[in-house]
């Protein structure tokens, strides 16, 4: 598969996992980003903790400055980040639940 190089105007579609529960009240910092919860498999055992959960921000970014302002506000929630992925458009899932927690 060929992708045509990414210039750094260009908006896309990314999705970005973090591990714990980020509370959908941050969302409105995210905007247009769906966000869902999903079991981490590796921290089963810390679920009740919220660190057995992965949280999953999907949605249009303008740019690579509005994605590495995305990046700030994470890194300042301390949360770790899992991984950064740049997606094609597709139809719909429904992957998990709106999150709701700590954070």
């Amino acid at each position: 598969m060929n992708t045509p190089p990414v210039g750094h105007h260009e908006p896309g579609l990314y999705e970005i996992r973090l591990e714990g529960r980020l509370h959908e009240r941050w969302l409105a910092w995210f905007d247009g980003m769906t966000l869902t919860s999903v079991p981490n498999p590796s921290r089963d055992s810390e679920a009740s903790a919220g660190q057995g959960v992965i949280t999953v921000l999907r949605g249009p970014v303008a740019d690579q400055a509005a994605l590495h302002g995305m990046l700030a506000r994470l890194r300042d929630f301390g949360m770790p980040l899992i991984s950064i992925a740049r997606i094609d458009p597709g139809p719909a899932d429904d992957t998990g639940d709106v999150a709701g927690g700590d954070r």
